[in-house]
């Protein structure tokens, strides 16, 4: 009965040993300046540098207003959460560009290109631009759109 006994006690204690180890050896601190993501009021990452801009440079070159702008990005990345402001005003300066010289050409055909994973290069492609256009209007673009905000941004300095 004792060996009995001494099995039990010694699986009884291996048991326990076994649970303790894995533990942790201590439970971290709360943060007090810790709070669940969704009751933060700012965004985070990409999306927080994309907020305090206004599309006022981009907007005036494209012949809408801000708040247009704002308005159809906030629809384009609801529909496409991967959406970056950067990609939403290249596609926008894009379809301006081209559009009159091929009706395929649209905001909203490149905004699909986009959502379908492809870039607004290979978009382009599809919609019936040549390579050498493709890479060239996707540079215009982002040069135009630097120049905008640029222009956008000295302007409300001086005001």
């Amino acid at each position: 009965m004792t060996k009995a006994l001494q099995v039990a006690s010694l699986l009884a204690l291996g048991i326990a040993a076994s649970a303790a180890a894995q533990r942790p050896a201590h439970t971290p601190a709360p943060r007090p300046h810790a709070m669940p993501e969704a009751q933060r009021s700012e965004p985070r990452g990409a999306e927080a540098a994309e907020h305090p801009k206004s599309f006022g440079g981009v907007a005036e070159k494209l012949g809408t207003t801000p708040q247009a702008l704002q308005s159809a990005y906030d629809a384009a990345k609801a529909a496409n959460p991967k959406l970056t402001r950067g990609q939403f005003i290249a596609a926008n300066v894009v379809a301006h560009n081209l559009g009159s010289k091929n009706p395929a050409i649209t905001t909203q055909a490149i905004l699909d290109g986009l959502k379908s994973g492809k870039s607004i290069v290979q978009t382009l492609r599809s919609l019936g631009v040549s390579d050498k256009d493709a890479d060239e209007a996707e540079k215009a673009a982002d040069q135009q759109a630097k120049e905008a905000e640029s222009a956008a941004d000295k302007a409300g300095k001086t005001n």
